[in-house]
Parts: C-alpha cells; structure tokens; sequence
C-alpha cells in the first residue's frame, strides 16, 4: 500500500501554499539539492571526465527509462530518456511514417498539445512527399481511422480538459486498419494507470517534469515496442545512438534496439534532479495513485460545484475517461487565476478560458482539496478577481 503521508513529507511545499499546478510543473524533491550537489563535487569535481565510465553516467539514460517504464507498463529495456518530448515526438513520428511507406496520413486529434501538431507539420514539409496532417474532433478519432491512416498520433490526456483517450481501444482499431500509433503521454506519466504493453503500443514519448516532478527542463523519453525497436530506423541518427559511438566511424549505424533512439550527450545534472524524483516514485504503485486522484478530483468537482456556481466544468465528469486533473471553464479565466494564486491555490491557464488544476497524491490530499475550494470560494464571492493587477497577462500563462 502506498504511503502518501510519507511522499507528501518528501517534497518542498512552500507554507500555507496548495499547489495544483502538478500537471504543468511538477514540485522540488527535498533531497534533489542533494542529489545534484554530490553529482556535481563527487562526481563532476572530483571524477571529471572519468565519470562518464566511473559514475556511469554514459548508462544513465536506459537505467533511468527502465525506472520511469514501470510506471507507465512498458517492457523493460525499452525506453530511454534525453532531448526535448517535440524531439522524441519527431523521432517516433518519423520512424513511424517509414514504417509504412504506402500511406500518407497522420491521423491526430484537435485536443493534441499543438506542439505535436507543429512537429507533424514540420516533418511534413521536410519530407515533400505528399504527406497529409488530418486533425478531427477527439470523440472522432476512432472514426477516421482509415486504411489511409499511416500512423495515429494522440495525446492520451487532454491538456485543457483532461479528457481521456481510450488507448487500448483506438491502438486495436489502427492495427486493424494497418495503422502504426504514437502516443504522447505527457499528461499520463505518473498520472494515470497507462499500460503500453497490455495495449501493444507501437511508439510512446513523454516528458517528465510534470507528474513525474523531474524539475524545469527535465528530459523527454521515448518508447519503442519489442516489435520494432530493432527495425525502426531512427530519422535523427545522433552520434549516442550509433551501434559504436566511440569508433568514431564515418557513417551512421544504428544501435541495438532502444539504444538507437539515443540522439544527444546525457543531460547528467538534470537526471540527477529526476532520479531523484524517481525515488519518490519508487515507493508507490500506480493503482494507488490513480485509485486516490480520482478521489481527490472527484472530491474537488463536488466543492467547486457546491461553492462556485459560476464555473462551468470543462472536464469529464466520469472518471474512467478523466486524467488528474479538473479544467473549468470561465469567462475571465486567467484574471481569476491570477487571484486564486494570490490566495495561495496555484493552478494555470488555459485559453481561452480554461482554468486548470492538477492532482498529484504523492503530495496533495483530501484537506488540501478542501481548503482549495474555500479559497476559491472567496475569489468568486469577492469577485476578487476583478482587481486591476490580475488582468494584466504574463508571459507565461
């Protein structure tokens, strides 16, 4: 049985702060100062350069994917980290695509992280051989899978509205129809139950510093079926992901399996920051942290409700097809955000008017859920959120 008393006891939580931002950026594990500081004098000052071998810092980036792959049902020894999740999205979607030759279209959805979109279109256009991005409503993908469909690319939690994709369902319709799938679980790592084994995903990518509260920047990861990870080629063919990088060969060839989905130089300061984040991780079993963020959603909607009328949910109201977090919408949504951080309940913004909270229970529980709703209560009742310094727009929303 997870002990979320005891994960909530290991994160940096500013006093008096409830941090509902989980799901955009995840918070500072006690210990990860730590952590990176030994990496940096123990390892870094004292090994230098010999730490690649001796601190085995080139291994870093499987060891660390086989840790985050038990979270999301992944195969051992198919998943590795490093680069950007649009860098992974590129990869996977470029492989994909060559994989099958005969067709034309990516198939995604319009509740898609418009990143992804943007990686598509760009891949599209660097490859000039008629290609299509064809983007449907999300309750309509199932039913634009096609024979023309080359490969699906979804994201299986709704970064607005946390609408939960049916991944098992849609993975057995794009086999069917001769279909690969790419999965973007940016919003499911460390959020909900995924199990992309029991699914028989093709590729998967994510990021891990939201949910999984591996820092700002955190690296991206990517996974590769047992199927294909000796088959696909990988599009960016980086020096780590050659069967031989330091034979330092003249042409490319690719490494043993998840290997050659390696692109860039292991970012060695940020892992440390991740692992230790992962040993948080390490504690709890998935089942329990979906079994209570559904409880603690749950809960939230029903006080939101109760309290703040005005708020319409954006949401499902079922959670089998609900992520972590709860989305609802307002008219002056970022306006009443920016007062609802000033009362120490911190969530974001979505436009055009989606305000959005995140569920971690690893360190949110039922009391924060309760207090988080009385001060919203009083944003709503005030109508604080009126005030002129809340309606001026940051960079960053």
């Amino acid at each position: 049985m997870s002990d979320f008393a005891k994960t909530k006891s290991m994160f940096h939580l500013p006093e008096g702060l409830i941090y509902l931002d989980g799901n955009s950026l995840g918070p500072l594990p006690k210990h990860a100062a730590d952590k990176m500081n030994s990496v940096m004098l123990d390892e870094w000052g004292e090994m230098l350069i010999t730490g690649w071998n001796k601190a085995g810092w080139m291994d870093q980036p499987t060891r660390i994917g086989d840790r985050i792959g038990r979270l999301i049902g992944a195969e051992a020894g198919h998943v590795v980290i490093g680069d950007t999740l649009s860098i992974k999205v590129y990869q996977a979607l470029a492989s994909a695509l060559e994989m099958r030759p005969d067709r034309k279209v990516i198939l995604s959805d319009s509740g898609n992280f418009p990143s992804d979109l943007y990686m598509a279109e760009g891949l599209i256009a660097s490859l000039n051989t008629g290609h299509e991005l064809r983007v449907v409503a999300p309750e309509d993908v199932a039913a634009n899978i096609t024979e023309d469909v080359a490969v699906t690319l979804i994201t299986e939690v709704d970064y607005r509205t946390g609408r939960r994709h049916d991944m098992q369902h849609l993975t057995q319709l794009a086999h069917a129809k001769g279909a690969l799938t790419v999965w973007d679980l940016a919003h499911s790592a460390g959020a909900v139950d995924t199990d992309l084994s029991a699914c028989n995903v093709d590729f998967a990518v994510g990021c891990t510093y939201k949910y999984l509260n591996g820092g700002p920047g955190a690296p991206a990861f990517i996974y590769v079926a047992p199927q294909h990870a000796h088959i696909a080629r990988p599009a960016l063919s980086g020096w780590l992901g050659h069967k031989a990088p330091f034979a330092f060969e003249q042409t490319y060839a690719a490494g043993a399996g998840i290997e050659r989905m390696r692109v860039g130089t292991p970012p060695v300061l940020a892992i440390a920051a991740l692992s230790a984040a992962l040993d948080i991780w390490d504690m709890v079993e998935m089942q329990d942290v979906r079994s209570a963020s559904i409880a603690l959603t749950d809960q939230f909607i029903a006080g939101i409700e109760a309290h703040c009328p005005m708020l319409r949910l954006a949401s499902p109201r079922d959670p089998n097809i609900r992520g972590s977090q709860v989305s609802f919408h307002f008219e002056h949504g970022y306006a009443a955000m920016q007062a609802c951080i000033a009362q120490g309940v911190i969530g974001d913004f979505r436009a055009p008017d989606i305000m959005r909270f995140g569920f971690t229970p690893l360190f949110i529980d039922a009391h924060d859920v309760d207090e988080a709703v009385m001060r919203l209560k009083e944003v709503f009742d005030t109508e604080l959120w009126r005030a002129p310094e809340f309606q001026v727009r940051s960079a960053v929303t």
